[in-house]
C-alpha cells in the first residue's frame, strides 16, 4: 500500500521532520505502513504532509476544539499547506474501511472524501490532487513571494471563509498551525453555534 502515492510524490528533505513514534497502533496496519514509511514528511515542497505518529493525539485535539461531534471517532493522519486536517472517522466506511474527512478550519467545514486511507493516497491524491490539496492555489502563493510552510505552520486565512473572507492569495498569511488552529477553531464553534 501506498506504492502509487510513493512514485507520484516526493518527499522534501528539508522541509520533513524525524518521525517520533510512539509504538501505538492507530487502527489498522495501514496506518503502521503510513505512519512507518512517512511519519513527519512533508511533499511536494510544503503542499502535504504525514503526521508523526507521535503527534496523531495532539492533532486529533486540535480539530475537536472546531469540530466537537467528532470526538472520539476520528485518527488523523495529514494536513496541507492550508492547514487542512485529514483523518479517518471510525464511524463511517469506504470500502470496508474508516473513510477519510477533512477538516477545513478557513471555512468551518468538515468534508466526506469518499476514500479510505489508501485509497485515498493512491487514488485521490493522484487523480485529484488540485481539488484534494489546492495545488493550484499553493502555486499562486508561492508566485506571489509566499514560501513553503515548515511542519509547525500553515499559510492561513487572514479573515476567515465563513466570515465573509475571499478565498484569494491576498487573504492569505504564514501562521503558526497550532495557533491557527485554536483561533479558527474557537471562531468555528462560536459562530455556528457548536457546544
Amino acid at each position: 500500500m501506498f506504492e502509487k502515492f510513493a512514485r507520484s510524490y516526493s518527499v522534501d528533505r528539508g522541509l520533513s521532520v524525524a518521525n517520533a513514534t510512539l509504538g501505538k497502533v492507530y487502527g489498522s496496519e495501514d496506518f503502521r505502513d503510513l505512519f512507518g514509511k512517512f511519519g513527519g514528511c512533508s511533499f511536494e515542497n510544503g503542499l502535504y504532509r504525514i503526521m508523526r505518529e507521535a503527534d496523531v493525539s495532539l492533532w486529533n485535539a486540535r480539530v475537536i476544539v472546531g469540530f466537537p461531534r467528532f470526538e472520539g471517532r476520528i485518527i488523523s493522519f495529514g494536513y496541507d499547506w492550508l492547514g487542512r486536517v485529514f483523518a479517518v472517522d471510525i464511524k463511517r466506511f469506504e470500502n470496508n474501511r474508516p473513510g477519510v474527512v477533512m477538516f477545513e478550519p478557513g471555512s468551518g467545514e468538515a468534508l466526506d472524501i469518499p476514500c479510505n486511507l489508501g485509497s485515498f493516497h493512491d487514488m485521490e491524491l493522484i487523480r485529484y490532487r488540485n481539488a484534494a490539496l489546492a495545488a493550484d492555489f499553493y502555486r499562486s502563493w508561492l508566485a506571489k513571494g509566499g514560501k513553503p510552510p515548515r511542519h509547525d505552520e500553515c499559510v492561513g486565512y487572514k479573515k476567515p471563509l465563513f466570515l465573509t473572507g475571499k478565498d484569494a492569495v491576498d487573504n492569505l498569511e504564514m501562521a503558526t498551525i497550532d495557533v491557527y488552529w485554536h483561533l479558527f477553531g474557537q471562531l468555528v464553534r462560536q459562530v455556528k453555534g457548536i457546544r
